[in-house]
């Protein structure tokens, strides 16, 4: 039987080995490689095998934002064969401690907006405009970019009810989809509208999916892809959740006219006849670099990724219920599952993320098996959750004796979604810092029997 020290080292051990496994450069040489000065993409599920000799075009330019923005742009230059007539954008959580100088770098504010996510998309926008038939653009987009590389449509639109309007779908407990749905209406970067300020170059993007595969599109609010979604089903979420009402004024004259036909741009369909699309990382490369970790340590592993965007507190008491009928089968199991749950934040939020409250809702559980080997990990691999400097946390079936005893009341630190307080002060944070990476959120439950 394993003590609770070795249970969180083993599914702190799995959750560290899942990311590294899940390297940035490795992907991009699996799925593109240079031949002297010509690109060449390899085959995938969602491409074709493609060639393009880059010496043929004029200028190359490159606008990589989002969580893993560094990581991309330095793992592509890396590999470019011929600099010289580069040029690029670059959006990213921080700025590098060294410099390209054909690179503009800006630090990108999450989970909100700043005024670096309105000058990079300025900027960004400006450089689209020098495109032509003569340009290759290389957009590398990742996970967050919704905050970080960010314009309004609407020029009366101001920064502060910008940050007002991502504040409050992020609180409303929408799930990403659906709030990524309202953005692609609101933003003169999101819905394809990226690639429409470059109809005529030749365009690759690349991914980090941060959403399921078969909802790509998603991905920082669908940039460089069409947009299928209608203004009908954009009014429909603001009524649903009621947005129309808690947005600023601005904000909700511009969307009573996108929801009457006033506002928004039409697209170009021909914008999108040169580009190309591939997922270099995705979740699944994550959850599954996680299985073949537990699988070696000798867990029977068990992957459930139903309760992706669900409440946190209806994804815990899945999670849980499935656990405990397998580990009555397979003392020593582990089982996975990835995605991202949703929370529905209160007026005065504490210092947490969707991760640690989740592991808060699973320790509310596992408290009543107090003295058995069982653990919960709940963790981002993009190394941040929420607000708080944690990744996420991990409980296990003394974390709420344990937090008593410090004084906190695990009930009310939930309804607070103030985790972060409760887990620090147990030592049972995970923290990473950021990871240069984004596949979303892993969830690890382990029995050591």
């Amino acid at each position: 039987m394993m003590t609770f020290d070795e249970l969180h080292q083993t599914a702190t051990d799995i959750f560290r080995e899942a990311l590294k496994a899940c390297d940035v450069p490795r992907a991009f040489d699996r799925h593109l490689h240079f031949d002297d000065r010509t690109l060449v993409l390899c085959p995938s599920p969602l491409l074709k095998a493609a060639s393009f000799p880059l010496d043929q075009y004029k200028k190359i330019f490159v606008i990589s934002f989002g969580k893993a923005g560094l990581t991309m742009l330095e793992a592509l230059l890396e590999r470019l064969p011929e600099k010289r007539n580069i040029r690029g954008v670059c959006c990213a959580p921080e700025l590098p401690k060294k410099r390209n100088w054909r690179i503009r770098f800006f630090a990108g504010g999450h989970p909100l907006p700043n005024e670096d996510s309105f000058r990079a998309a300025r900027a960004a926008l400006r450089l689209l405009q020098r495109t032509r038939k003569d340009t290759f653009v290389f957009f590398l987009v990742s996970g967050g970019g919704s905050a970080m590389f960010e314009l309004p449509l609407d020029k009366h639109i101001s920064l502060d009810d910008t940050i007002a309007f991502h504040e409050t779908l992020i609180a409303s407990g929408a799930s990403i989809t659906e709030i990524n749905t309202v953005r692609k209406y609101f933003s003169a970067v999101k819905g394809g509208r990226l690639a429409m300020a470059a109809p005529e170059a030749e365009k690759l993007t690349l991914l980090l999916a941060d959403v399921p595969l078969k909802d790509l599109a998603a991905v920082a609010s669908s940039p460089t892809l069409p947009d299928h979604s209608t203004p009908a089903e954009c009014a429909e979420i603001l009524e649903r959740f009621h947005l129309m009402e808690k947005f600023p004024p601005n904000v909700r004259r511009y969307f009573e006219g996108v929801i009457a036909g006033r506002a928004g741009e039409p697209q170009s369909p021909q914008a999108f006849e040169h580009m190309h699309m591939d997922a270099l990382l995705s979740n699944h490369d994550f959850v599954n670099a996680a299985r073949d970790r537990a699988q070696a340590l000798g867990f029977r592993v068990v992957i459930d990724n139903s309760c992706d965007d669900w409440d946190y507190a209806d994804a815990a008491a899945y999670l849980l219920k499935r656990f405990h009928e397998l580990r009555s089968e397979t003392p020593r199991l582990c089982l996975l599952s990835s995605g991202e749950v949703t929370v529905r934040l209160g007026a005065h939020p504490g210092c947490g993320g969707r991760n640690q409250q989740f592991a808060l809702a699973a320790a509310m559980d596992l408290a009543q098996y107090e003295g058995q080997p069982l653990a919960v990990l709940s963790a981002g691999s993009d190394g941040m959750d929420g607000n708080s400097p944690a990744a996420g946390a991990i409980a296990d079936t003394t974390t709420v004796a344990r937090a008593r005893a410090y004084h906190f009341d695990p009930q009310e630190t939930l309804e607070r979604f103030d985790a972060c307080t409760l887990f620090t002060a147990l030592g049972d944070a995970v923290v990473t810092g950021p990871t240069g990476n984004n596949l979303r959120d892993l969830r690890i439950l382990i029995s050591g029997g």
